[in-house]
């Protein structure tokens, strides 16, 4: 089943498919049918609507206001660490980046040079360092936050591939992440730079961040964006929501080699909820 399940992503119109999802999450109505999806969804995947604002799922005026709902003020607070989860989801890989390739499954790694667009520069800075990925399923809460305060500096959007980013695709893909459609965002921070690397998955409608919105590039063109120059510097305070996903996916965080120690409970498959502790600084 999973060979079959790899074939049909393989075949299937990746970008077709994800563009008329994104469409159809889009729509306001009819109310009913809006509604009927979102109650079956909740129903399907376990979402905790007491957790949101509003928790009424009929308020939303689509299905995408709904799958990227925010928290109630109170739902998460933020730890007291140097480094926070960015995000809900589950901890997919992490560890050390090793001769500069990551670990994706068992048997399977990917190069930062390649994740970070083809930019041996800036994936120099991360060589040694530490690297986690995160998986945000269905049910999961959808906004990223900062682990850290940073500055942007710049960002880079890669096109790519659609494939599901789930344990299965994971395992049986080779450079998942490397090959999914992305947007890398570089930080300047505390602890040094810092790349977020949003990965892009099979129906997801799209990737949306506070400062640019909804990431609408050339298709198939890569595109950077240098904010270094810029007269209002795109500075972000930790915990802070710096952008989301429209339907689930990855979110990849490198930090250069000597500076963070991961927290012990997180191994791959451990789940993680956004402001608890991540790292600590050595």
């Amino acid at each position: 089943m999973e060979k079959l399940f790899i074939f049909l992503q393989v075949i299937a119109p990746q970008h077709l498919l994800s563009r008329c999802t994104g469409f159809l999450a889009d729509l306001a109505g009819p109310v009913w049918l809006k509604n009927w999806v979102i109650e079956r969804f909740i129903t399907a995947f376990g979402v905790d609507m007491a957790e949101a604002e509003p928790s009424d799922f009929t308020a939303y005026p689509t299905f995408n206001a709904f799958f990227t709902r925010p928290l109630r003020e109170d739902a998460r607070p933020l730890a007291s660490a140097d480094v926070l989860c960015p995000a809900d989801g589950a901890i997919s890989q992490l560890g050390t980046i090793t001769d500069g390739r990551l670990v994706q499954a068992k048997g399977r790694e990917f190069s930062a040079i390649e994740l970070l667009g083809g930019d041996p520069v800036r994936a120099a800075q991360f060589a040694g360092g530490e690297f986690v990925t995160i998986y945000l399923s269905p049910r999961d809460y959808h906004r990223v936050h900062m682990p850290v305060a940073g500055r942007l500096t710049a960002t880079t959007y890669v096109p790519g591939q659609l494939f599901s980013v789930n344990g299965t695709t994971a395992k049986r893909v080779d450079r998942l992440f490397a090959r999914n459609e992305r947007l890398v965002c570089h930080f300047q921070t505390a602890f040094g730079p810092m790349a977020m690397v949003l990965v892009g998955a099979m129906v997801v409608a799209g990737i949306e961040t506070v400062w640019s919105g909804r990431m609408a590039p050339p298709p198939r063109q890569p595109v950077v964006v240098d904010y270094l120059d810029l007269p209002d510097p795109v500075s972000l305070a930790k915990g802070e929501e710096m952008g989301h996903f429209m339907l689930g996916s990855t979110v990849i965080l490198l930090f250069p080699a000597g500076i963070l120690a991961w927290n012990e409970r997180y191994k791959p498959g451990a789940r993680t909820r956004m402001g608890e502790p991540l790292a600590t600084a050595r």
